[in-house]
């Protein structure tokens, strides 16, 4: 098989770029040679601060360690409302009846009456806002049926990202041994959040919320003094101790932190303003590539189409020291014998990303479109001009390439 490697090396200016999540590779770059300090020293227990699009970790202390969530147990809730109002299963304006399970659970409330219907969206908002048990037992209950039931699909959904270390027993977050996470495993759950449901984002940075005739603040202080900050969620159990998930945005590059076990509310608002700052002073978000844009057009043989768009299926970046941008380097290779029938996503190259000579982050080069089998006349004459194409074409093509 004839293959074609195609290397590009170039150098490229800071761009803007839109926090989208993505599949890839990726290594932390080496920080010795761009005068980075060490991330702050900070009293909550455990903590992490990431890249809401690349992933990538830039501090952390006992991020795998297993606690107790509190109420950021909500987020997962509110994922899987979200996921079911992308679908079209769930509007914002469908009613919820109460349930007296509902009604009646402890901690931090909406104060929904027993019996009262109360559409989606008011409920999403009391549990954003006023971190209401009772919202999110009865959302559990409207879309589970039961919260056990509700439960086992927290559980798969957290399975399916990648949550390796958490365990939910309830939507809430009430005191329990057996509801556990870890900084990793949230901070990977409100990159979902933010990254696949940006239309439902904005219910976090709300600032109060009033039900019942009653007015209640976010929790979340960093709302009021920070106004790159437009979310996620405050939690606190005598157990949990102070918790927070933030996320914040500058410049196109967006942050988000996990803070679990702080010893009271201001601390925990401090440690993730001091997370974020360190962020944003240091480090940017470069972008590489935007989802499903046209890298190149490739010759496809035998299909119905001559040519077949190849690109990467998410936009691709990578996060950098901010005086290290100048410093990449991208490699891409993709295949020159590429015959039908094409898939959708179908891999066929790679995108490495060097930081100097570090590989720092790789992104697979896909189809971004069918190209079926063509018809018989379509295949056999390609098939002729495929053959003496082999004879008088390089396996490999170099070329350099710069940006404007």
């Amino acid at each position: 098989m004839f293959k074609k490697i195609f290397f590009i090396s170039l150098m490229f200016a800071l761009g803007s770029y839109q926090p989208v999540c993505f599949a890839a590779t990726l290594n932390s770059p080496n920080l010795s040679d761009y005068n980075i300090p060490t991330a702050p020293d900070l009293n909550a227990k455990a903590y992490i601060l990431a890249d809401a699009t690349t992933g990538q970790i830039l501090a952390a202390k006992n991020a795998d360690l297993k606690l107790e969530p509190a109420s950021l147990t909500k987020l997962m809730t509110l994922y899987l409302v979200f996921t079911e109002l992308n679908s079209g299963q769930l509007k914002l304006s469908d009613q919820v009846l109460i349930s007296k399970k509902a009604w009646k659970t402890g901690g931090s409330r909406m104060f929904v009456k027993v019996g009262s219907r109360v559409s989606v969206e008011d409920l999403i908002q009391g549990i954003t806002v006023q971190s209401g048990n009772d919202a999110t037992v009865a959302l559990a209950e409207h879309l589970g049926g039961t919260t056990d039931a509700f439960v086992q699909m927290m559980n798969q959904t957290a399975a399916s990202l990648g949550m390796k270390n958490t365990h939910f027993a309830d939507p809430t977050g009430l005191p329990s041994p057996e509801n556990l996470a870890t900084a990793t495993d949230l901070s990977i759950l409100a990159r979902a959040i933010i990254t696949q449901y940006p239309q439902y984002y904005h219910y976090f940075s709300e600032k109060w919320f009033v039900w019942n005739g009653i007015r209640q603040p976010n929790r979340n202080k960093l709302l009021w003094r920070d106004f790159n900050v437009d979310g996620l969620k405050t939690g606190y159990t005598a157990d949990a101790g102070y918790c927070l998930v933030s996320s914040a945005t500058q410049t196109g590059t967006r942050f988000v932190t996990v803070v679990l076990d702080a010893p009271n509310a201001d601390t925990r608002a401090n440690d993730s303003q001091a997370l974020l700052n360190y962020g944003f002073r240091f480090f940017q978000t470069q972008k590489i590539y935007d989802g499903q844009q046209t890298i190149v057009e490739q010759r496809v043989w035998k299909g119905q189409n001559k040519y077949v768009a190849l690109g990467v299926a998410k936009d691709f970046g990578v996060t950098l020291p901010r005086s290290a941008l100048g410093d990449i380097k991208i490699t891409m290779e993709y295949s020159n014998d590429i015959s039908a029938p094409v898939t959708q996503n179908q891999v066929f190259g790679t995108i490495n990303v060097y930081l100097k000579d570090q590989l720092i982050a790789s992104q697979s080069i896909v189809a971004l479109k069918d190209d079926p089998k063509g018809g018989f006349f379509k295949r056999f004459f390609d098939g002729i001009a495929h053959f003496f194409y082999g004879l008088f074409h390089k396996d490999t093509i170099m070329q350099d390439v710069a940006t404007k």
